[in-house]
């Protein structure tokens, strides 16, 4: 007779074995300290003058801040949140939102420089380098327009979302009616028609997403501040050479003519030798 399959427990969660990925992800969600305020709630948001906050834990409870796992009470090491202003944590929630968008746009213009760096269509062909110093060698006219379109989109944000200063009780106040991250720019209009709970879900993803960007962006900065070369052929060469074959890219590219050519020279050459070894 066949034995009876074994019995289980009703509504038995199985998890997957965690994973350094998934530890390192989930700890880069939760350890930024500023986190967006009222990202759990859609629509307009408004704070009530005077209300304060024990410490972190008050505030997420009160949906000011988004917890993640594994510390969905939030994290403060710093004390930022200890009897914080409800309008101050609003404005620690704006600006952790800002920064996020911004790192995401610095993060992927990175990447997407490096490939497309001495294209005939970018400067005449004159870019070159790892993308720390892409600034160096831009035209001043494109540094203008940029500070004008940039002049333009901080002025907007400032009237949408700040008290006068001459008017408001203090400095930096946002409006009674703001949320932060609300812009009212959906030029795609991807939230038309859709309900609180996609909503929602794409406020927290915006702003984990962001965080990650933020604490990736800075790796890049440092990655390229020591090495001096393109992301991309660097890490390429670190992973099939080791350390060694990074050195030696390092000797021979870094402060070359055209450095981004060299690197992705280098990473060819590289990439032939470790197939031709395990031929």
């Amino acid at each position: 007779t066949s034995r009876p399959p074994p019995r289980t427990l009703p509504h038995t969660l199985h998890l997957p074995h965690p994973t350094p990925f998934n530890f390192t992800m989930s700890c880069v969600c939760s350890m930024n300290i500023v986190a967006a305020a009222k990202v759990a709630v859609t629509g307009k948001t408004k704070s009530t003058a005077g209300k304060k906050y024990a410490d972190i834990k008050a505030a997420t409870q009160a949906g000011i801040v988004a917890g993640c796992a594994p510390f969905p009470e939030g994290v403060d090491f710093f004390g930022f949140y200890n009897g914080i202003d409800e309008k101050e944590a609003q404005r620690y929630a704006d600006v952790e939102i800002t920064h996020g968008r911004i790192a995401m746009l610095a993060s992927l213009g990175f990447l997407v420089g490096e490939q497309v760096e001495g294209s005939a269509f970018l400067f005449d062909a004159n870019i070159t380098g790892p993308a720390i110093d892409h600034f160096q060698q831009v035209p001043g006219t494109f540094w203008g327009l940029l500070g004008a379109v940039i002049f333009t989109i901080e002025a907007n944000r400032v009237q949408t979302a700040w008290q006068n200063p001459f008017e408001a009780d203090k400095l930096f106040l946002l409006k009674d009616d703001y949320t932060p991250g609300d812009y009212n720019f959906d030029p795609l209009k991807l939230s038309a028609g859709k309900d609180d709970v996609w909503l929602n879900d794409m406020k927290l993803k915006e702003v984990n997403n962001g965080r990650v960007a933020m604490v990736a962006i800075s790796g890049m900065v440092a990655q390229e501040l020591v090495n001096g070369l393109n992301l991309i052929p660097a890490d390429e060469v670190l992973e099939m050479g080791k350390a060694g074959a990074l050195e030696a890219m390092e000797a021979q590219c870094t402060g070359a003519t055209n450095e981004a050519a060299c690197a992705k020279a280098f990473e060819a050459a590289e990439r032939a030798a470790v197939f031709a070894a395990n031929m």
